[in-house]
């Protein structure tokens, strides 16, 4: 028997407390961006930008070092496939 796309979803799912550590290791800027994800997620890198007040050089390198800790991941926009919209993993 194979493992459905939503069984293995949720088994790559972080714990609270192993997201808060992976966190936790991650400057302020990116920070700043999940806890806008926690509130307003799936944005784009310009809505995060808007959304956070951070310039969209820093909000790119904050959405690098979270998909380096595998706490953040993309997919295309319903809305226009042409961007990348951005949501925790956990």
């Amino acid at each position: 028997m194979s493992t459905s796309h939503v069984e293995t979803a949720e088994q790559d799912r972080l714990s609270e407390s192993e997201y808060r550590e992976r966190l936790r290791e991650l400057p302020p800027s990116a920070k700043l961006v999940a806890k806008v994800l926690e509130s307003d997620a799936p944005l784009s890198q310009g809505g995060l930008a808007e959304e956070s007040l951070l310039p969209d050089r820093t909000v790119r390198y904050a959405l690098n070092r979270l998909e380096e800790q595998g706490l953040v991941d993309s997919r295309y926009s319903f809305k226009d496939a042409r961007k990348q919209v951005y949501f925790l993993t956990v």
